[in-house]
């Protein structure tokens, strides 16, 4: 993808006022490899996994908790920043509206190796 699609400099916070709907990720920027995503989450996505990518999760707003088999819970508030590492069976969870920053590979697919209704295809991130 050709870097220069996107703006040289932009206001994060701005770019949350084209997510109209939950789960639903937006590219704003590429850096490498890498998509910048900006969503707003609430309630759950889907139990999955990223067989071959991290992915880097930032609270902008609100709180999410990282679900993860066995139980274990990674709770993370605004200003917090988490990793998911790959392969790992994870549930994001936000039980009022939290706006997110994603950082993921250009190969990372919504939900992983399932398909949900809220899974968005790349050309969705991208419009």
């Amino acid at each position: 993808m050709n870097t220069m699609l996107f703006a040289e400099s932009f206001d994060l916070l701005s770019a949350f006022d084209s997510i109209h709907e939950f789960w639903s990720p937006k590219v704003v920027a590429q850096v490498n490899d890498q998509y910048v995503k900006v969503a707003k989450v609430r309630g759950e996505l889907a139990w999955h996994s990223h067989d071959g990518e991290d992915e880097l999760f930032y609270i902008v707003r609100g709180n999410l908790r990282m679900e993860y088999e066995n139980g274990r819970v990674v709770p993370l508030a605004q200003g917090n920043m988490h990793v998911v590492p790959r392969g790992v069976l994870h549930n994001p969870v936000a039980e009022d509206e939290c706006w997110i920053v994603l950082i993921e590979s250009v190969t990372t697919r919504h939900t992983g190796n399932v398909t949900t209704p809220l899974t968005r295809t790349l050309a969705q991130q991208l419009a």
